[in-house]
């Protein structure tokens, strides 16, 4: 058995550095809050995407949006929904058109313009996300990208992008989720003028 306590003290001060250099991103992150929330006043809805962790990522803001947010802020459900919905659905775009149509196939059927496409994806280079944002584009949708690093080949490519400063896939992931919740604090705050 180790010693993980150095380790321990490394990745929680790594996140917390990430975190705070997250600050920069603090007028888009707001810019991607209010863009949500423009759309659910208009009753549009939300769309979101990304793959693995990414994935995981979208489903969880998804589920706060169509639950809630914060415990004990009751208000209505808000339409918000993942690209990658079942197994079937991805097994059969991976079967029949391949893996990196899948998330376009998603907003071809259920976008509409003046919807939300957030995609998210640690490097930037997704190209599933990447046909996703160019099917949202042909729909007229808006369009925030949640991305890290560099920005890879997403970078300036939403209507609001955030990207973590860090290369480091833990990290921007648990940058990306907090972005999320912060946005969910936005939408609400403006929708139910709720804390």
């Amino acid at each position: 058995m180790g010693n993980y306590s150095d380790n321990i003290a490394r990745q929680i001060e790594e996140s917390i550095a990430v975190k705070n250099m997250l600050l920069k991103e603090s007028d888009s992150i707001e810019n991607a809050g209010l863009l949500c929330a423009l759309a659910l006043k208009n009753n549009k809805k939300l769309l979101l995407c990304g793959n693995g962790g990414s994935a995981a990522d979208a489903q969880h803001i998804a589920a706060e949006l169509v639950i809630r947010f914060k415990g004990g802020n009751e208000r209505r459900g808000l339409p918000a929904m993942t690209l990658s919905p079942d197994p079937s659905t991805i097994t059969a775009c991976g079967n029949d058109y391949g893996f990196e149509k899948l998330f376009s196939r998603g907003v071809e059927a259920f976008g509409q313009p003046g919807d939300v496409l957030v995609g998210i994806s640690t490097s930037g280079n997704s190209q599933n996300v990447l046909y996703a944002i160019e099917e949202a584009r042909k729909k007229e949708m808006k369009i925030i990208l949640l991305l890290g690093g560099s920005g890879g080949k997403m970078k300036g490519m939403g209507d609001v992008n955030v990207t973590v400063p860090s290369s480091v896939t833990a990290r921007i992931q648990e940058s990306h989720i907090t972005i999320g919740h912060i946005i969910c604090s936005i939408i609400e705050k403006e929708l139910f003028n709720l804390d």
